[in-house]
């Protein structure tokens, strides 16, 4: 399986793991959210791997605009609804590789998991 990196490409973090991959060596394909969207089928199958609280970023812009009744009791499915729409409220970047799936860029796991 190849490498997937899900992201935004003017994110400072993705670049900072694209520059990170390109550095090691590894090829990967990039799926730019603001071109291509966000699967719902996958964003569920990424939060039932690892959680809502992980992939959401509730720290961003986009979720902190939301309104309060949004923001209130985030199930799975109310997250992938939420994510699907506002696909820049997905902590960045996700990676899809053959050993599993890491959210958001730490280089130690990257370099356990992909190397």
């Amino acid at each position: 399986m190849a490498i997937h990196l899900y992201g935004i490409p003017n994110c400072d973090t993705v670049r900072k793991a694209r520059k990170w991959l390109d550095a090691q060596g590894l090829d990967y394909i990039f799926h730019d959210y603001k071109k291509e969207d966000a699967d719902p089928a996958r964003i569920a199958a990424w939060i039932e791997a690892e959680g809502v609280d992980t992939v959401l970023n509730r720290r961003g812009t986009t979720f902190r605009k939301l309104p309060e009744d949004e923001k209130a009791s985030i199930d799975a499915a109310k997250a992938v609804r939420l994510l699907a729409a506002n696909p820049s409220m997905i902590k960045r970047p996700v990676v899809e590789h053959e050993g599993g799936l890491l959210v958001g860029f730490d280089e130690t796991a990257w370099s356990a998991a992909l190397q």
